[in-house]
């Protein structure tokens, strides 16, 4: 058998159920492996082996006695630290929560433990998740496996390096304004934002506009859309929800199926001034519109609308949800720059003004989705550049810069967050170093499985499992 980190989550779980490896086997691999290469890839904040090790014990326990297993029995995965686990500590990437531990799970943590999942701990992530690189007071920053001297993206950047380097063979995610595909792109894996409602925030998710939701970080198509499987369970206290998929499908079928032809509408539309496309971005973006082509799909340019104030409103919102996590006395000092920042511009607009820029996010996301729906699919760029190096974006300290400088490396990602539509990030396209490029994806409302089977279609014709990092063969 290659070495068990070789294997997808899939051919894990396969082998568990065929009793060829036990679960204990498997997740003491990747605790070997997470001591060896996590702090020089910032992909932890924190580890918790003892309780994997015992959950692997539990698990081998129960197919030993003969109980139906699930899909994803006694496979190995991790949560981001922005998502609260009973018992785990959990920092929000925040020197002000480093000890923090949480009395309650968020409920996909439960879901994905009813799963037969098993954590081996937590996530890094940048403070609140308000970055799209992942830097923080608490752990090291999180670079790409791909060339260590650059970042692994945000917010759910250590997940991205952990499952790019074979730490763990998927990973759960949130994304706000494209935290799950933009660590995707940099770390040459697949990453789904999925549709408004799709997966439960609950018990306290607080997002009012629903700008955040949970998805799978994967090396391949059909281990992310069995991880999402795993991840969907209708909980009726949520404000917002989506039809369940029909005739009792699921994303791992989808995965399987040929997408049929497609009308793909391409844009590099979008309302973020003075963006710059890296040329090898620019030929990526051409080389996948034409491999769409010569698969069958009809590709057609699309003018996409910038609706007046949208992007504005969108800037006054994510200043404004930075308060959502109350601090404790005297924490204001431990707080990175950038989010100080943003504290201080989320605490200016009044009430008023913070309703009008509510209003405006969910009127720009209609006209987007209006102009989107001739389309099966809409294709941009993940993120306009390549991977930058670590630190690009802190440099010179000036964190309205910082700010500034995110705004133009990911232009396309976060209006997605605002129309609630599911996007994929697919690794389709690498540089001649051997970087990789993510382009973006994105549904019509509830269907993350066009998506996906035009993912696995991708991945068929043009094939990105032999893009290994070298810290895959140490």
């Amino acid at each position: 058998m290659s070495d068990l980190h070789d294997l997808t989550a899939l051919q894990q779980a396969a082998a568990i159920a065929a009793k060829e490896i036990t679960s204990h086997q498997l997740v003491s691999h990747y605790l070997e492996r997470i001591a060896c290469y996590s702090d020089a890839l910032g992909a932890f904040a924190t580890v918790t082996a003892q309780s994997a090790l015992r959950a692997a014990q539990d698990a081998d326990a129960r197919q030993a006695s003969g109980a139906q297993l699930t899909p994803l029995h006694g496979v190995p995965t991790a949560i981001k630290d922005l998502t609260a686990t009973a018992g785990v500590r959990t920092t929000y990437g925040s020197a002000a929560f480093a000890e923090f531990v949480p009395s309650y799970d968020d409920d996909v943590v439960r879901f994905l433990r009813d799963a037969g999942v098993i954590s081996v701990g937590k996530t890094n992530a940048p403070e609140f998740g308000l970055a799209c690189y992942t830097a923080n007071k608490v752990a090291p920053p999180a670079r790409t496996p791909h060339d260590t001297d650059r970042m692994a993206g945000g917010s759910s950047g250590g997940a991205a390096a952990a499952v790019a380097a074979g730490l763990i063979p998927f990973a759960h995610g949130t994304d706000g304004g494209g935290s799950i595909r933009i660590p995707a792109a940099m770390c040459g894996l697949v990453g789904i934002k999925t549709s408004r409602g799709r997966v439960s925030r609950g018990p306290l998710g607080s997002d009012p506009l629903g700008l955040s939701v949970a998805g799978p970080i994967a090396r391949n198509t059909a281990d992310a859309a069995a991880l999402l499987d795993a991840m969907c369970v209708a909980v009726n206290t949520e404000p917002a929800g989506v039809a369940p998929l029909p005739n009792g499908g699921s994303f791992l079928q989808a995965a399987s199926r040929a997408p049929g032809k497609l009308r793909i509408g391409r844009t590099l539309d979008t309302p973020v001034a003075g963006v710059h496309i890296d040329s090898e971005v620019a030929k990526a973006y051409d080389a996948t519109s034409q491999l769409l082509q010569d698969l069958g799909h009809e590709v057609v340019d699309l003018d996409l609308p910038s609706p007046e104030g949208m992007l504005d409103a969108f800037v006054t919102v994510w200043a404004v949800l930075a308060h959502l996590t109350p601090l404790p006395p005297g924490a204001h000092a431990l707080l990175t720059p950038l989010t100080r920042y943003l504290l201080d511009e989320g605490s200016k607009p009044s009430g008023p003004e913070v309703a009008a820029a509510f209003s405006a996010v969910q009127y720009g996301g209609r006209r987007l989705i209006q102009a989107m729906q001739p389309y099966d699919v809409v294709l941009t760029p993940t993120v306009a550049r390549t991977p930058r190096p670590v630190g690009y974006f802190t440099d010179g300290g000036d964190p309205a810069l910082d700010f500034a400088r995110q705004m133009t490396f990911t232009p396309w990602t976060a209006q997605v967050n605002m129309t609630g539509q599911p996007a994929i990030s697919v690794p389709v396209q690498w540089t001649s170093e051997g970087l990789p490029i993510g382009m973006q994806f994105i549904g019509s409302p509830g269907d993350e499985c066009t998506l996906i089977s035009l993912s696995a279609q991708l991945e068929l014709a043009h094939p990105w499992a032999g893009h290994r990092p070298a810290p895959w063969w140490s």
